[in-house]
């Protein structure tokens, strides 16, 4: 079983950058594939980004691409998200989720979620 729990969401305003961490539980951490989610107000938890155990590959949506950076840190058992340029479509929840083997984009494939930290984008 493996707790995550997520931090550094806020408000910031556009064009801003946040960093978010998500702390492992579980030290088989580099195990795991992680990936980033959001949910926005009314429409569908999405996926943002994902990246391997080993951090070696990574998949970004489209939508972030080139603004948003992942990276990990297994003798942490941390990932993070480096958000830049912000816009406030990027406004939601964002969760942290894990797996085992390889990155997936469909949430489905993720056992293991924390509780989501909230950000907002100002315009």
């Amino acid at each position: 079983q493996v707790q995550l729990v997520e931090s550094g969401g806020g408000l910031v305003q556009a064009g801003g950058s946040l960093r978010l961490s998500c702390a492992a539980s579980d030290g088989t951490f580099s195990s795991y594939a992680l990936g980033w989610f959001r949910q926005a107000p009314g429409k569908e938890r999405e996926f943002v980004v994902g990246i391997s155990g080993s951090g070696s590959s990574t998949h970004y949506a489209d939508s972030v691409k080139g603004r948003f950076d992942i990276s990990r840190d297994n003798a942490k058992n941390t990932v993070y998200l480096q958000m830049y340029n912000l816009k406030p479509e990027d406004t939601a929840v964002y969760y942290c989720a894990a797996k085992d083997g390889p990155v997936r984009f469909g949430e489905k494939a993720y056992a293991y979620w924390g509780q989501g930290t909230q950000v907002t984008v100002s315009s």
